[in-house]
């Protein structure tokens, strides 16, 4: 199965190639997909900074928006690389790297989304929000997040059940506690995250096992998130994207919070500060995509969750993962095809 796309630089036919019946074709719809939190690693991004005048831009732009050594932060083992407050903008500014270095090679989309944190760069890839704000914002968004509740919260990844008995689960330890627990991330079938404070989280995890989970795994994480407990970073998340100039994006993008497809920057800005409390609906953002004609999903950032996510949501899409400029070669070469 393949998805339409442009030659990169690289890629340009030369003379002697043309009318030899090589030609790309389109199967589908493509989305890009962008990963959140929590796939960051050491290193990320080094090879797009040192190749791709794009990247470097990027990454520069970040720094100076920031007042941090964002090239230090992503490229060189250091402990802040896992603090919710720099763990963002690092991620963020590498999937943009990436994002614009994969846009310069010809690779397009028609819609695109991102789990939590990578719904900014789906921002970015829909033309709402300039790279400056995006850096800017997120900065922010991850020192509230880090700040809002830095102790006695939890998440707790549950595998083997349903998000309908799950969520129960949490209903009914909050029935009993009065403690705040609850979904945080629909993530893929067999896969959902739970969020709180972590009384509950533990008594929610308790009670999924004994509803047949087949494995419930705490997150070593700085607080609960996509949960009513931030709502305080909501609140101030929310008076900074005041400040904020939105476009109406050029493609649609699909918003976390009620996995449905956006086409107009009306109530943009209200859903983003709501993320941050609400639960992550990730196979339902994907499940929508795939209704709507999408049958090529392009991973662009650290790791491969979201690929693997994929292969739980559907197996019949075809996926591919960006993290390297390898990775880049290998795709738009995959996607050139000889008739």
């Amino acid at each position: 199965m393949m998805c339409h796309s442009r030659l990169p630089p690289w890629g340009k036919l030369t003379d002697e190639g043309r009318g030899k019946g090589i030609e790309r074709i389109t199967m589908g719809k493509t989305a890009f997909i962008f990963p959140g939190q929590g796939a960051q690693y050491p290193g990320m991004g080094k090879d797009f900074f040192e190749n791709s005048e794009a990247a470097q831009e990027m990454y520069r732009s970040a720094s100076v928006v920031t007042d941090l050594d964002v090239e230090t932060l992503c490229f060189t083992e250091n402990e802040q690389l896992n603090r919710t407050e720099y763990t963002q903008i690092a991620m963020i500014t590498t999937e943009l790297a990436m994002w614009k270095t994969a846009l310069n090679a010809g690779l397009k989309a028609e819609v695109c989304a991102g789990l939590s944190l990578g719904e900014y760069a789906a921002l970015a890839a829909a033309g709402v929000m300039d790279a400056a704000d995006i850096f800017r914002i997120v900065r922010k968004r991850g020192i509230y997040m880090q700040n809002a509740y830095p102790s006695g919260g939890g998440m707790t990844a549950v595998l083997g059940l349903d998000g309908d008995t799950v969520d129960a689960a949490c209903a009914k330890v909050r029935e009993a506690t009065k403690l705040p627990v609850s979904v945080a991330n629909y993530n893929c079938p067999g896969q959902i995250v739970i969020t709180g404070a972590k009384e509950a989280v533990d008594q929610a995890a308790e009670a999924c096992q004994e509803a047949g989970a087949k494995r419930c795994m705490p997150l070593n994480v700085s607080g609960p998130f996509h949960s009513a407990l931030l709502a305080d970073a909501a609140v101030k998340l929310g008076k900074e994207l005041e400040t904020v100039v939105l476009n109406d994006p050029q493609i649609p993008y699909l918003t976390n919070v009620t996995a449905e497809p956006v086409t107009t920057k009306d109530g943009i800005k209200e859903l983003l500060a709501k993320q941050i409390c609400s639960p992550v609906r990730w196979q339902q953002s994907v499940e929508r995509m795939i209704a709507d004609g999408v049958d090529c999903f392009i991973e662009i950032g650290p790791g491969k969750t979201l690929a693997g996510f994929m292969k739980r949501i559907n197996k019949d899409v075809k996926v591919y993962n960006i993290q390297t400029m390898e990775d880049l070669e290998n795709v738009v070469k995959e996607r050139t095809v000889t008739a």
